[in-house]
């Protein structure tokens, strides 16, 4: 189970529907309301109210470790996390590449299991020049780094800087990881965090009033230095923190979606994070 039975926030939720119950009853009882020939079965009314609050904390405990939908709100923008399909979310849907923008789907550069490359062969497959024209056409030269990079297991050449966006129909490319001289895809954590308030920035500029959708960002097989052990609900949580940070705001109806893997989501506390909300 991912909450502990005797979770504090599945306990202080508890409290709440206990305080309830038990006004209910003390009222009852200091203003005797019930009448005479009926006092006899307030002994039964206690243990009814007692076995309700049992199943209570059941329900509480057992929804709260079936969690796979929550809505918070981050300074009036709408937040929902949920169990999904990117691909089937309203407005604009966020991809994340590499530094280079590769194409490639070849298991060396872009894994075909990768929302990367199901991306790209769901929607380019035989037509890549494309994408890549697209993403020469559109390219900021302010968002260069180096134009002749020299890598030696093959790959583009031109590197960005990491947030680079790029607006193709209904979805954000953004460069989220670097590569190394092996083609595997790492940031340190001062670069994740960096990447991500500028990420929402650059993103507040273009998203036009329309719904934006995310992945957990290095949720894959993005490696974070230093932090080989971070979880995904770590990750969910730094996300929160740099969006609360940033200028971005969604006005109704927009708001942000982070989308989570249905091979990931029993891996994290959405009870948990849905506590966070008053925190943010």
């Amino acid at each position: 189970m991912k909450v502990n039975f005797f979770d504090k926030g599945v306990i202080n939720k508890f409290w709440a529907y206990f305080s309830a119950i038990s006004g209910v009853l003390s009222f009852i009882l200091l203003f005797n309301i019930v009448p005479e020939e009926y006092k006899e079965w307030l002994v039964y009314f206690g243990y009814l109210s007692f076995f309700i609050l049992i199943l209570t904390y059941f329900f509480i405990w057992l929804r709260a470790n079936n969690l796979t939908n929550i809505d918070i709100d981050i300074d009036g923008s709408s937040v929902n996390i949920k169990c999904g399909d990117l691909f089937s979310q309203d407005g604009l849907k966020t991809i994340a590449f590499n530094e280079y923008f590769d194409t490639v789907v070849d298991d060396k550069i872009i894994s075909a299991k990768s929302l990367n490359g199901i991306f790209i062969n769901k929607y380019f497959s035989g037509k890549i020049d494309e994408l890549d024209d697209f993403i020469v056409n559109n390219s900021d030269e302010l968002d260069i780094l180096n134009n002749q990079v020299n890598r030696r297991l093959g790959g583009k050449i031109v590197k960005f800087k990491l947030s680079t966006i790029f607006v193709y129909d209904e979805f954000i490319l953004t460069a989220f990881s670097k590569f190394d001289e092996d083609n595997k895809a790492t940031l340190t954590m001062a670069e994740y965090i960096e990447f991500l308030i500028n990420f929402w920035d650059r993103v507040n500029r273009v998203y036009a009033q329309k719904s934006v959708s995310v992945p957990i960002f290095g949720s894959g097989i993005t490696r974070i230095k230093e932090h080989k052990n971070i979880s995904d609900e770590d990750l969910l949580k730094i996300m929160l923190w740099t969006f609360k940070l940033s200028e971005m705001k969604f006005k109704y109806p927009a708001k942000l979606t982070i989308v989570v893997h249905q091979d990931k989501i029993g891996q994290i506390n959405l009870f948990n994070v849905k506590s966070i909300e008053l925190g943010l």
